[in-house]
């Protein structure tokens, strides 16, 4: 006896209807735009200061040369005018580049302001075009709210569900999260969000492969460029009537959950609100893989103890949470900055001996420097079941780690722990300070004195950041 398959299409999944409910929403706090300021800003100054790459800069521009395209998104730090699609890509792999924009941390870890690249590529796109048309532009309002809204579809998503256990890398939900926001500032109707996303879903998705040994490399710093380069895309394609995927996450057999998370449903501990901006993590004093900027703060603390018997170490203990064994407690050879950025080691190993940690660091000039393997092979990573417990607590989110040297003649230093990065929500007003002065100092790495200037102005005034025309802000880092 044959069974039929019902060919009823069903309602749209929960998820994929609760995403779309939410963008069409206001947001209303204060904090969350005032931090997506914040954030605006780092973002983009991690995209000026990894122009200084060649790795990065050979990745930019029109897919072919020459390209023009009338009312396109700028590039900002580039005299690049791409499509949104493109634009995107060139904006996000920026950002990306140097590893050194927000982190959000829980079951799965990932970048909510890789999301940018999309925003500011459409927004500045629908801005020029409608100004053309004589119609209104988009204002920066509109940014920071489809900041503060990425990064909650992003960041709630990953709250409880680990998509790196399953193989698949966290920009599958930049992906997603872009897919939504742009989308609406396309002028999508929830429907159209709706099948954008249930497209993003069914997508083929990134392996983590290029992020861990043996195979860590440059892939992972333009990942979420594609990522949110393929959401622009989608969006795109959604405005033009093409259809959605109802069931795209739980189609028996067929859908996401039965091929790429072993059958498993989402699990969701908090409504859509702006919970993620307001507690996301920056990168504030060094580029660092964020499980690791602890034990880089207490590297540098213990430098001035170490740096003239380095020779004398017998051992070293990092003592951290389950996550940072998991993904960057790593031996052997490192091949490329890409590598060595994701060694808890070799951070660890740059704090003690420089006394600092910057972009440079991770370049093969550095890495020549035979007391950084000879540190890394004192090293033992250990965990602390209470850095992992609240690792995970929502109330606490904490980065715990902790390093003590022992020398050979018995002596040792302190046992020195940070639980709370200077990015970290609890650390905001120590926190702020060192953020402006890190967007300045990356201002400057691109621009002359006088548009440096033009920029801060601008950017120091949220009432007056927030009613700038989108493309009048993208000009002014325009070259």
């Amino acid at each position: 006896m044959s069974s039929h398959i019902s060919n009823v299409r069903p309602e749209p999944d929960q998820v994929i209807k609760d995403i779309a409910a939410y963008v069409g929403q206001t947001i209303d706090s204060e904090e969350a735009y005032r931090t997506a300021r914040y954030c605006l800003i780092d973002t983009l100054g991690c995209g000026m200061l990894a122009l200084r790459y060649p790795e990065c800069t050979k990745l930019l521009g029109p897919i072919v040369p020459g390209t023009v395209v009338p009312n396109g998104a700028k590039v900002p730090g580039t005299s690049y005018q791409l499509d949104p699609v493109t634009a995107a890509f060139n904006i996000g792999a920026m950002i990306r580049w140097l590893d050194y924009n927000d982190t959000w941390l829980a079951a799965e870890w990932g970048h909510p302001s890789d999301n940018l690249g999309g925003i500011l590529a459409v927004a500045d796109y629908v801005s020029r075009k409608n100004v053309a048309e004589g119609k209104a532009p988009l204002l920066m309002r509109d940014v920071l709210t489809a900041m503060i809204q990425a990064h909650e579809i992003q960041g709630v998503i990953a709250l409880e569900n680990s998509f790196n256990r399953v193989g698949l890398d966290h920009v599958l939900l930049v992906k997603v999260a872009s897919a939504a926001v742009v989308t609406k500032l396309l002028g999508g109707t929830e429907e159209q969000i709706m099948n954008a996303v249930s497209n993003a879903w069914i997508d083929g998705q990134s392996l983590r492969t290029y992020r861990h040994a043996p195979n860590t490399g440059s892939r992972k710093s333009w990942a979420a460029g594609d990522a949110t380069s393929r959401a622009v895309r989608l969006a795109m394609m959604s405005l033009k009537s093409e259809m959605g995927y109802p069931s795209a996450l739980t189609a028996r057999t067929w859908g996401f959950y039965d091929v790429l998370f072993k059958g498993n449903e989402f699990k969701f501990q908090r409504p859509y609100r702006s919970y993620v901006m307001e507690n996301v993590l920056f990168k504030l004093s060094f580029p660092a893989e964020f499980h690791a900027q602890t034990a880089v703060e207490c590297a540098i603390q213990l430098h001035p103890d170490v740096k003239e018997r380095l020779d004398d170490i017998d051992h070293i203990v990092i003592t951290t949470h389950e996550s940072a064994i998991r993904i960057i407690d790593k031996k052997g050879p490192l091949y490329n900055p890409a590598d060595r950025d994701h060694c808890l080691q070799y951070m660890t190993a740059i704090g003690l001996i420089f006394g600092e940690l910057t972009a440079d660091h991770y370049e093969d000039s550095t890495a020549e420097d035979p007391r950084i393997d000879a540190l890394r092979e004192k090293m033992t990573v250990v965990e602390n079941p209470q850095y992992s417990k609240d690792y995970l607590d929502p109330e606490k989110r904490s980065i715990a780690n902790a390093i003590q040297v022992v020398f050979r003649d018995g002596s040792k230093t302190d046992n020195v722990a940070v639980e709370y990065p200077i990015g970290h929500r609890r650390r905001r007003a120590e926190g702020i300070p060192v953020l402006e002065k890190k967007f300045k100092s990356n201002l400057a790495t691109r621009f002359p004195a006088k548009q440096v200037a033009d920029i801060l102005e601008l950017c120091d005034n949220q009432e007056r950041l927030e009613a700038t025309a989108v493309q009048v802000f993208v000009d002014k880092f325009f070259i």
